[in-house]
């Protein structure tokens, strides 16, 4: 069938119907707007991105006050694991709603949603309720990321959209770099609670400025297409996902790996896999990952990328605070020592945006972005109690350049190997494989954290009297290490930074899978308007 496109401007309702005539389908496109009118557009959702980005950083500075506060160091993988299964349970779902209901109504629910979750993660009494507001934060925080990027590719031609996705990485730099600092600050000023209670009003206010500026046009669909959304494949696919997650934090940590719980568990989410599969294969009729875009070679290679960078960033990410935490330094210096990744991130991503725009290429940046990520993450084997304090700095500089370079590269080339009907499916699509390699790369590191530490420990204290106990207390309570009889406190140190290691030797590994997999991906053009002509 012959496809017109007829150009519309942004600046009115954001809900255009399309006209149709004798068999001719006129596809709405948005008018490119101003660069003043842009700027404003992307400049209100960006303060919700810059916010769940805090959020991101503060939790991760806050993982061993919390944890300490609750007892609950030998779960510690939950608080970031919650927060990342809503993102996970969000984004796959984001691009059809909010073709459905308006982008504009879609980050009105989502910065919402994230702020009743942080509302409830201030007010937590125990680890249930902080769990369960992480995982509400979590819902909507990856929604206003994933509808931020969707509005990116709305009003911006494929070629220019780099230095766009550059931006508002840079926002999410800033944000992240600010959240570790801002969080380890307010903890050892007036307590972790207050990290999450003071953003509540500041999500208020951007809610407030999307309501009134962001009116982006979409083509009006039935609101009976809801129906349509894949629901089940998604309750599937965080139901497999959960079980998994379950299995590995449970097995050798919190129960034998010959238990029960594991051996239910983990091929649970196997079958439930297997289902999600089925579903979106034979029953779904706009199934969240359309298994057609798979056998696009760069889609898929590009997604596998995200999940094994997601699962070494995430892992670094969750566990550079404790080693910093563990030579002695407090969380406001647990918090500075991640600015350099921040800005890192920031620069890697605009710099590559803005050589994409100039070139229109991006297969041999993509490589040089890796280069840095597998080097950086290779470095960190090197850690140990005695390190220089400027050596973390630099190595998590180094990681945030690749990093934040190949979260630009990858969403580009995926929106630039699909047709422009699709550019929201497969950017959805790639967020469920960044969003499970998140969540799997806390998990794994915390399941190779707590089996290795579990393991040193017995190997240095089991001759001690009341070893079982003194084990279990240290590996329940941070801060039990300072309180440590002194004769064996450096073996409990020695643990720790065994466990560490290990720790970061599992992230190196994520990181050559990552560019490994970045090679697959094809050179695809890079447009320089809308219309792709």
């Amino acid at each position: 069938m012959p496809i017109e496109h007829q150009a519309t401007d942004c600046s009115g309702d954001d809900s255009i119907e399309p006209a149709q005539s004798s068999g001719l389908v006129l596809a709405v496109l948005p008018k490119e707007p101003s660069n003043a009118k842009l700027a404003l557009i992307l400049g209100c959702m960006w303060v919700g991105v810059v916010l769940t980005a805090i959020d991101s950083t503060i939790v991760a500075t806050l993982l061993v006050p919390i944890s300490t506060t609750f007892k609950s160091l030998g779960s510690l993988a939950w608080l970031g694991s919650a927060y990342l299964i809503g993102q996970a349970a969000s984004q796959p779902l984001c691009g059809r709603l909010t073709e459905i209901f308006g982008r504009r109504a879609g980050l009105i629910v989502a910065n919402s949603t994230f702020g009743i979750g942080t509302l409830i993660c201030g007010l937590a009494n125990n680890e249930g309720q902080i769990l369960f507001g992480r995982a509400l934060a979590g819902l909507g925080g990856g929604a206003i990321y994933a509808v931020s990027t969707f509005v990116g590719s709305d009003l911006v031609p494929v070629r220019k959209r780099g230095v766009i996705t550059g931006i508002n990485n840079l926002c999410y730099g800033a944000g992240t770099g600010l959240g570790g600092l801002y969080g380890g600050w307010l903890n050892d000023v007036l307590g972790w609670k207050w990290a999450f209670l003071i953003q509540v009003p500041l999500i208020f206010v951007a809610t407030v400025l999307v309501y009134f500026v962001v009116k982006v046009p979409t083509k009006k669909v039935d609101k009976s297409n809801i129906r349509r959304v894949d629901y089940l494949g998604c309750i599937t696919l965080i139901t497999a996902l959960v079980l998994f997650l379950l299995g590995l934090n449970a097995g050798g940590n919190l129960v034998p790996w010959k238990s029960a719980l594991v051996l239910t568990t983990l091929p649970l989410s196997i079958i439930f896999f297997a289902l999600f599969l089925y579903i979106e294969k034979n029953v779904a009729s706009e199934p969240i990952i359309p298994l057609h875009l798979l056998q696009n070679r760069t889609v898929l290679a590009a997604s596998l990328t995200y999940c094994f960078d997601h699962m070494s960033a995430f892992g670094v990410l969750y566990y550079i605070p404790v080693y910093i935490q563990l030579l002695g330094y407090s969380t406001t210096q647990a918090g500075l020592r991640l600015l350099p990744n921040s800005a890192g991130q920031a620069v890697g991503a605009l710099a590559a945006g803005f050589i994409m725009r100039a070139y229109g290429t991006y297969y041999n940046l993509s490589i040089l972005t890796h280069l840095f990520t597998v080097v950086g993450s290779g470095l960190l084997i090197h850690l140990s109690l005695t390190t220089p304090s400027w050596y973390p700095f630099l190595i998590l500089a180094i990681i945030g350049l690749g990093f934040g370079g190949m979260l630009v590269i990858n969403l580009t080339a995926v929106i630039s190997s699909v047709q422009r009907d699709e550019q929201a499916l497969a950017t959805s699509a790639s967020f469920v494989f960044r969003s499970a390699g998140s969540t799997l790369g806390v998990t794994f590191a915390s399941a190779v954290f707590q089996n290795v530490l579990k393991e040193a420990l017995w190997s240095r204290l089991g001759q001690v009297a009341d070893a079982g106990d003194i084990i279990h207390t240290i590996r329940g309570n941070f801060q039990e290490i300072s309180h440590v009889d002194p004769l064996y406190r450096q073996d409990v140190l020695d643990s720790y930074m065994v466990a560490l290691v290990a720790v970061f030797g599992t992230t190196f590994g994520m990181s050559c899978l990552a560019a490994l997999t970045g090679l697959f991906m094809k050179e695809h053009k890079l447009h320089s308007n809308i219309s792709r002509t």
